[in-house]
Protein backbone atom coordinates (compact mmCIF):
# COMPACT_ATOMS: atom_id res chain seq x y z
CA UNK A 1 0.00 0.00 0.00
CA UNK A 2 1.19 3.35 -0.97
CA UNK A 3 2.56 5.52 2.25
CA UNK A 4 0.03 8.54 1.89
CA UNK A 5 1.55 12.23 1.30
CA UNK A 6 3.03 14.36 3.54
CA UNK A 7 3.43 18.42 3.44
CA UNK A 8 7.14 17.81 2.75
CA UNK A 9 6.55 15.26 0.16
CA UNK A 10 4.68 17.00 -1.60
CA UNK A 11 6.46 20.86 -1.90
CA UNK A 12 9.74 18.69 -2.28
CA UNK A 13 7.87 17.46 -5.06
CA UNK A 14 7.03 20.88 -6.17
CA UNK A 15 10.83 21.91 -6.43
CA UNK A 16 10.92 23.77 -2.76
CA UNK A 17 14.66 23.87 -1.44
CA UNK A 18 15.36 22.31 2.35
CA UNK A 19 16.11 25.54 3.45
CA UNK A 20 12.61 27.44 2.25
CA UNK A 21 11.18 24.76 4.06
CA UNK A 22 12.55 25.35 7.47
CA UNK A 23 12.30 28.99 6.86
CA UNK A 24 8.53 28.33 6.64
CA UNK A 25 8.70 26.11 9.68
CA UNK A 26 10.17 29.38 11.71
CA UNK A 27 8.12 31.46 10.12
CA UNK A 28 4.64 29.61 11.18
CA UNK A 29 6.05 29.42 14.28
CA UNK A 30 6.41 33.07 15.21
CA UNK A 31 3.10 33.96 13.57
CA UNK A 32 1.61 31.30 16.41
CA UNK A 33 3.54 32.84 19.06
CA UNK A 34 5.58 29.76 19.64
CA UNK A 35 9.40 30.07 20.24
CA UNK A 36 11.52 29.51 18.11
CA UNK A 37 12.94 25.41 19.78
CA UNK A 38 9.01 25.15 18.52
CA UNK A 39 9.88 25.22 14.69
CA UNK A 40 11.94 21.58 14.75
CA UNK A 41 9.14 20.43 15.88
CA UNK A 42 6.26 21.61 12.69
CA UNK A 43 9.39 20.90 10.52
CA UNK A 44 9.06 16.77 12.03
CA UNK A 45 5.38 16.88 12.28
CA UNK A 46 5.36 18.25 8.70
CA UNK A 47 7.46 15.59 7.54
CA UNK A 48 6.06 12.44 9.07
CA UNK A 49 2.59 13.53 9.48
CA UNK A 50 0.37 12.84 6.47
CA UNK A 51 -2.31 15.52 5.68
CA UNK A 52 -5.51 15.50 7.18
CA UNK A 53 -8.59 15.58 5.05
CA UNK A 54 -10.90 18.75 5.62
CA UNK A 55 -14.25 18.82 5.36
CA UNK A 56 -15.62 22.48 5.06
CA UNK A 57 -19.32 22.69 4.99
CA UNK A 58 -21.77 26.24 4.57
CA UNK A 59 -25.08 27.09 6.94
CA UNK A 60 -26.70 30.22 7.31
CA UNK A 61 -24.27 32.42 6.43
CA UNK A 62 -22.15 35.47 4.21
CA UNK A 63 -19.11 33.21 3.28
CA UNK A 64 -16.85 36.45 5.17
CA UNK A 65 -14.85 33.53 6.78
CA UNK A 66 -13.88 31.74 3.26
CA UNK A 67 -12.93 35.37 1.90
CA UNK A 68 -10.74 35.78 4.93
CA UNK A 69 -9.23 32.69 5.09
CA UNK A 70 -8.42 32.70 1.58
CA UNK A 71 -6.39 36.41 2.24
CA UNK A 72 -4.39 34.76 5.12
CA UNK A 73 -0.17 35.71 4.47
CA UNK A 74 1.26 33.68 7.32
CA UNK A 75 0.91 31.27 6.29
CA UNK A 76 -0.32 31.63 2.89
CA UNK A 77 -3.78 30.23 2.16
CA UNK A 78 -2.61 28.55 -0.61
CA UNK A 79 0.09 26.26 0.87
CA UNK A 80 -2.77 25.74 3.46
CA UNK A 81 -4.91 24.57 1.20
CA UNK A 82 -2.98 23.02 -1.38
CA UNK A 83 -0.04 21.56 0.82
CA UNK A 84 -0.74 21.11 4.51
CA UNK A 85 -3.76 19.99 4.47
CA UNK A 86 -6.58 18.37 1.89
CA UNK A 87 -9.33 20.66 1.43
CA UNK A 88 -11.27 17.62 0.48
CA UNK A 89 -14.85 19.42 -0.16
CA UNK A 90 -15.82 23.03 -0.19
CA UNK A 91 -19.00 23.84 -1.90
CA UNK A 92 -17.56 27.57 -2.50
CA UNK A 93 -14.10 26.95 -3.83
CA UNK A 94 -14.48 23.24 -5.63
CA UNK A 95 -14.71 22.21 -8.73
CA UNK A 96 -16.91 19.55 -8.64
CA UNK A 97 -20.70 20.16 -8.05
CA UNK A 98 -24.12 18.12 -7.92
CA UNK A 99 -24.10 14.85 -7.04
CA UNK A 100 -19.96 14.22 -7.42
CA UNK A 101 -19.21 17.60 -4.71
CA UNK A 102 -21.56 15.11 -2.39
CA UNK A 103 -19.69 12.15 -3.21
CA UNK A 104 -16.23 13.69 -2.30
CA UNK A 105 -18.28 13.95 1.44
CA UNK A 106 -19.07 10.28 1.60
CA UNK A 107 -15.89 9.14 0.39
CA UNK A 108 -14.19 10.91 3.27
CA UNK A 109 -16.50 9.57 5.67
CA UNK A 110 -15.89 5.85 4.63
CA UNK A 111 -11.95 6.29 3.87
CA UNK A 112 -10.93 8.71 7.22
CA UNK A 113 -13.45 8.22 9.75
CA UNK A 114 -12.62 9.67 13.00
CA UNK A 115 -9.59 11.03 11.06
CA UNK A 116 -10.88 14.32 9.32
CA UNK A 117 -11.56 17.93 10.33
CA UNK A 118 -15.25 18.90 9.51
CA UNK A 119 -14.79 23.04 9.35
CA UNK A 120 -18.01 24.74 9.46
CA UNK A 121 -18.92 28.00 8.77
CA UNK A 122 -22.39 29.13 9.28
CA UNK A 123 -25.00 27.75 11.72
CA UNK A 124 -27.98 25.68 10.98
CA UNK A 125 -31.81 26.75 11.27
CA UNK A 126 -33.81 24.51 13.05
CA UNK A 127 -37.33 26.40 12.10
CA UNK A 128 -39.38 24.01 10.41
CA UNK A 129 -36.99 21.11 10.63
CA UNK A 130 -34.03 22.81 9.27
CA UNK A 131 -35.97 23.66 6.14
CA UNK A 132 -34.22 27.30 6.01
CA UNK A 133 -31.15 26.00 4.52
CA UNK A 134 -31.37 22.77 2.04
CA UNK A 135 -28.01 22.30 0.86
CA UNK A 136 -27.58 18.92 -1.55
CA UNK A 137 -30.89 18.64 -0.97
CA UNK A 138 -31.46 17.83 2.34
CA UNK A 139 -31.79 19.85 5.63
CA UNK A 140 -28.36 21.60 6.71
CA UNK A 141 -28.62 20.39 10.21
CA UNK A 142 -29.41 16.62 9.66
CA UNK A 143 -25.98 16.21 7.30
CA UNK A 144 -24.09 18.19 9.70
CA UNK A 145 -24.55 15.91 12.66
CA UNK A 146 -24.08 13.08 10.29
CA UNK A 147 -20.68 14.21 9.35
CA UNK A 148 -19.69 15.47 12.67
CA UNK A 149 -20.13 11.99 13.80
CA UNK A 150 -17.35 10.77 11.67
CA UNK A 151 -15.30 13.47 12.37
CA UNK A 152 -12.17 13.92 14.64
CA UNK A 153 -12.80 17.53 15.53
CA UNK A 154 -14.97 20.58 14.64
CA UNK A 155 -13.88 23.91 13.93
CA UNK A 156 -16.49 26.48 13.87
CA UNK A 157 -15.45 29.51 11.91
CA UNK A 158 -16.65 32.98 12.60
CA UNK A 159 -19.49 33.99 14.88
CA UNK A 160 -22.04 32.92 12.82
CA UNK A 161 -21.12 29.14 13.92
CA UNK A 162 -19.54 29.81 17.43
CA UNK A 163 -22.85 32.34 18.58
CA UNK A 164 -25.36 32.28 16.15
CA UNK A 165 -24.60 36.14 14.75
CA UNK A 166 -27.12 38.31 12.58
CA UNK A 167 -28.62 34.90 11.93
CA UNK A 168 -29.60 34.47 15.52
CA UNK A 169 -30.06 38.06 16.23
CA UNK A 170 -33.71 38.96 18.32
CA UNK A 171 -36.21 37.74 16.98
CA UNK A 172 -34.40 34.86 14.81
CA UNK A 173 -37.30 33.47 13.15
CA UNK A 174 -35.56 30.92 11.82
CA UNK A 175 -34.59 29.75 15.04
CA UNK A 176 -30.53 30.14 14.16
CA UNK A 177 -28.64 28.01 16.41
CA UNK A 178 -24.76 27.39 17.02
CA UNK A 179 -22.96 24.38 16.13
CA UNK A 180 -21.66 23.62 19.34
CA UNK A 181 -25.56 23.11 20.34
CA UNK A 182 -26.11 20.84 17.86
CA UNK A 183 -22.60 18.66 17.53
CA UNK A 184 -21.79 16.28 21.04
CA UNK A 185 -19.60 13.58 21.34
CA UNK A 186 -17.06 15.66 19.50
CA UNK A 187 -14.58 18.57 20.27
CA UNK A 188 -15.32 21.91 19.22
CA UNK A 189 -13.29 25.11 18.80
CA UNK A 190 -14.49 28.18 18.17
CA UNK A 191 -12.83 31.09 16.14
CA UNK A 192 -15.29 34.09 16.69
CA UNK A 193 -15.23 36.85 14.66
CA UNK A 194 -17.32 38.65 11.71
CA UNK A 195 -14.83 37.69 9.98
CA UNK A 196 -12.48 35.91 12.18
CA UNK A 197 -8.52 37.57 11.45
CA UNK A 198 -7.39 35.52 8.46
CA UNK A 199 -4.07 34.45 10.03
CA UNK A 200 -5.86 33.35 12.91
CA UNK A 201 -7.64 30.90 11.13
CA UNK A 202 -4.94 29.45 9.23
CA UNK A 203 -2.74 29.69 12.63
CA UNK A 204 -5.51 27.17 14.28
CA UNK A 205 -5.51 24.81 11.64
CA UNK A 206 -1.64 24.70 11.78
CA UNK A 207 -1.29 24.15 15.17
CA UNK A 208 -3.62 20.90 14.83
CA UNK A 209 -1.84 19.80 12.04
CA UNK A 210 1.34 20.30 13.69
CA UNK A 211 0.58 18.78 17.59
CA UNK A 212 -2.43 16.50 16.65
CA UNK A 213 -4.42 17.96 18.78
CA UNK A 214 -6.31 21.27 19.67
CA UNK A 215 -4.82 24.25 21.14
CA UNK A 216 -5.73 25.13 24.62
CA UNK A 217 -9.06 26.90 25.17
CA UNK A 218 -10.86 29.19 27.00
CA UNK A 219 -14.14 28.44 29.08
CA UNK A 220 -16.19 29.62 25.79
CA UNK A 221 -14.19 27.28 23.53
CA UNK A 222 -11.81 29.71 22.07
CA UNK A 223 -7.94 29.11 21.28
CA UNK A 224 -6.16 31.22 24.10
CA UNK A 225 -3.19 31.97 21.92
CA UNK A 226 -5.90 34.11 20.43
CA UNK A 227 -8.29 35.09 22.43
CA UNK A 228 -6.82 35.48 25.57
CA UNK A 229 -7.04 39.42 25.91
CA UNK A 230 -8.85 41.54 25.43
CA UNK A 231 -8.37 44.08 21.77
CA UNK A 232 -7.94 47.06 24.77
CA UNK A 233 -5.24 45.66 26.10
CA UNK A 234 -3.06 45.44 23.26
CA UNK A 235 -4.43 48.95 21.50
CA UNK A 236 -1.88 51.49 20.81
CA UNK A 237 -4.50 54.17 21.36
CA UNK A 238 -4.60 52.40 25.49
CA UNK A 239 -2.34 55.09 26.94
CA UNK A 240 -4.83 58.04 25.82
CA UNK A 241 -7.76 55.61 27.68
CA UNK A 242 -5.10 55.95 30.80
CA UNK A 243 -4.27 59.53 30.17
CA UNK A 244 -8.54 60.29 30.08
CA UNK A 245 -8.18 61.36 26.57
CA UNK A 246 -10.96 60.51 24.66
CA UNK A 247 -12.51 61.16 21.47
CA UNK A 248 -15.99 62.82 21.90
CA UNK A 249 -17.26 62.36 18.31
CA UNK A 250 -15.63 60.62 15.27
CA UNK A 251 -15.25 64.23 13.78
CA UNK A 252 -13.10 66.37 17.28
CA UNK A 253 -10.08 67.47 17.82
CA UNK A 254 -9.38 64.65 20.07
CA UNK A 255 -10.27 61.87 17.14
CA UNK A 256 -7.88 63.41 14.59
CA UNK A 257 -4.87 63.22 17.80
CA UNK A 258 -6.01 59.67 17.52
CA UNK A 259 -7.53 59.56 21.30
CA UNK A 260 -9.43 56.57 22.68
CA UNK A 261 -12.82 55.72 21.02
CA UNK A 262 -14.14 54.54 23.78
CA UNK A 263 -16.64 57.28 24.37
CA UNK A 264 -18.25 56.89 20.79
CA UNK A 265 -18.76 53.14 21.56
CA UNK A 266 -15.76 51.24 20.91
CA UNK A 267 -16.02 47.29 22.49
CA UNK A 268 -12.82 47.25 22.82
CA UNK A 269 -12.54 46.69 26.39
CA UNK A 270 -14.76 43.99 26.75
CA UNK A 271 -13.87 41.96 23.71
CA UNK A 272 -11.56 39.27 23.28
CA UNK A 273 -9.42 38.74 20.11
CA UNK A 274 -6.37 39.31 18.28
CA UNK A 275 -7.15 42.37 16.70
CA UNK A 276 -4.41 44.38 18.15
CA UNK A 277 -1.58 42.06 17.78
CA UNK A 278 -2.54 40.68 14.56
CA UNK A 279 -4.31 43.02 13.21
CA UNK A 280 -5.43 42.54 9.32
CA UNK A 281 -4.56 42.64 5.71
CA UNK A 282 -0.93 41.67 6.44
CA UNK A 283 -0.50 43.30 9.51
CA UNK A 284 -1.19 46.99 8.05
CA UNK A 285 -3.93 47.98 10.03
CA UNK A 286 -7.30 46.61 12.21
CA UNK A 287 -10.37 48.24 12.59
CA UNK A 288 -9.72 50.85 15.36
CA UNK A 289 -6.34 51.84 13.81
CA UNK A 290 -8.29 53.22 10.89
CA UNK A 291 -10.73 55.17 13.24
CA UNK A 292 -13.67 53.28 13.84
CA UNK A 293 -14.44 51.51 17.41
CA UNK A 294 -14.08 47.89 17.96
CA UNK A 295 -18.01 46.36 17.91
CA UNK A 296 -17.19 43.20 19.78
CA UNK A 297 -18.00 40.99 16.59
CA UNK A 298 -16.10 37.97 18.36
CA UNK A 299 -18.37 37.99 21.56
CA UNK A 300 -21.67 35.86 22.16
CA UNK A 301 -24.65 38.07 20.52
CA UNK A 302 -22.28 41.04 19.61
CA UNK A 303 -25.51 41.59 17.56
CA UNK A 304 -28.01 42.29 19.84
CA UNK A 305 -25.41 44.44 21.54
CA UNK A 306 -26.04 47.42 20.29
CA UNK A 307 -26.29 50.41 19.67
CA UNK A 308 -22.58 50.21 18.61
CA UNK A 309 -21.77 54.20 18.58
CA UNK A 310 -22.87 55.04 22.24
CA UNK A 311 -20.27 54.08 25.13
CA UNK A 312 -20.55 51.13 27.60
CA UNK A 313 -22.71 51.63 30.50
CA UNK A 314 -19.59 50.54 33.12
CA UNK A 315 -16.11 49.44 32.41
CA UNK A 316 -14.97 46.39 34.66
CA UNK A 317 -11.05 47.16 34.45
CA UNK A 318 -10.87 50.15 36.80
CA UNK A 319 -13.54 49.38 39.54
CA UNK A 320 -16.56 48.03 39.45
CA UNK A 321 -19.50 50.72 37.07
CA UNK A 322 -16.17 52.99 36.30
CA UNK A 323 -16.97 54.89 33.33
CA UNK A 324 -14.69 57.09 30.78
CA UNK A 325 -15.34 60.21 32.94
CA UNK A 326 -14.33 58.59 36.37
CA UNK A 327 -11.38 57.24 34.21
CA UNK A 328 -10.45 60.89 33.58
CA UNK A 329 -11.48 62.13 36.65
CA UNK A 330 -9.22 59.44 38.39
CA UNK A 331 -5.95 60.19 36.13
CA UNK A 332 -6.45 64.11 36.62
CA UNK A 333 -6.46 63.14 40.11
CA UNK A 334 -3.39 61.08 39.79
CA UNK A 335 -1.33 63.78 38.58
CA UNK A 336 -2.50 66.21 41.03
CA UNK A 337 -1.30 64.24 44.11
CA UNK A 338 1.88 63.47 42.22
CA UNK A 339 2.23 67.21 41.35
CA UNK A 340 1.10 68.19 45.54
CA UNK A 341 3.33 65.01 46.55
CA UNK A 342 6.47 66.29 44.44
CA UNK A 343 5.96 69.99 45.90
CA UNK A 344 6.06 68.85 49.59
CA UNK A 345 9.08 66.78 48.85
CA UNK A 346 10.74 69.67 47.60
CA UNK A 347 9.69 71.78 50.63
CA UNK A 348 10.88 69.61 53.37
CA UNK A 349 14.17 69.37 51.21
CA UNK A 350 14.91 72.86 51.45
CA UNK A 351 13.68 73.30 54.88
CA UNK A 352 16.06 70.44 56.12
CA UNK A 353 19.47 72.77 54.92
CA UNK A 354 20.67 75.46 56.94
CA UNK A 355 20.14 78.94 56.37
CA UNK A 356 24.42 79.31 55.73
CA UNK A 357 25.12 75.84 54.92
CA UNK A 358 27.20 75.66 51.38
CA UNK A 359 24.23 74.20 49.84
CA UNK A 360 22.02 77.12 50.77
CA UNK A 361 24.94 79.57 49.54
CA UNK A 362 25.07 77.20 46.21
CA UNK A 363 21.34 77.65 45.69
CA UNK A 364 21.34 81.47 46.18
CA UNK A 365 24.30 81.57 43.42
CA UNK A 366 21.99 79.50 41.20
Amino acid sequence: MRRPETFYDLIRRQGISRRSFLKFCSLTAASLGLAPAFAPRIAHALETKPRVPVIWMHGLECTCCTESFIRSAHPLAKDVILSMLSLDYDDTIMAAAGHQAEQCIEDIRRDYKGQFILACEGNPPLGEDGMFCIPGGRPYVERLKEVAADSAAVIAWGSCASWGCVQAAKPNPTQATPVHKVISGKPVIKVPGCPPIAEVMTGVITYYLTFGELPALDRQGRPLMFYSQRVHDKCYRRGHFDAGQFAETFDDEGSRMGYCLYKVGCRGPTTYNACSTVRWNEAVSFPIGSGHGCIGCSEPDFWDNGPFYERLANFPQIGIGATADKVGATAATIVGVGIAAHAGLTALRQAKVKPNSPARESEKSV
